[in-house]
């Protein structure tokens, strides 16, 4: 199964465990995420149901393209991280 991972900046903030998924895209896997903690997916979309503009999804190490659909292929073994995104300089 698939792991959807939440980093520890994201944690502080919000509730929020390492979650198993079975999932063929992005999609699915959070979806499973946030079925039981609302809160959390109030934090990472929007009220559109799309990514908001300070968070970051990668799978396997890689920041997923469809930041509206979430079509993006997860793979049995992946590793999905949810993340804020940060900036500075």
């Amino acid at each position: 199964m698939a792991k959807v991972q939440f980093t520890s900046n994201l944690r502080r903030h919000v509730d929020c465990r390492t979650v198993e998924v079975s999932a063929d895209t992005i999609h699915q896997a959070l979806t499973q995420a946030f079925a039981k903690n609302e809160r959390l997916k109030t934090y990472v979309l929007d009220d559109q149901g799309h990514l908001r503009k300070h968070m970051r999804v990668l799978v396997d190490g890689v920041a997923i393209k469809d930041l509206q659909t979430f079509k993006d292929a997860v793979q049995p073994k992946s590793e999905i991280w949810v993340m804020q995104a940060l900036s500075g300089g």
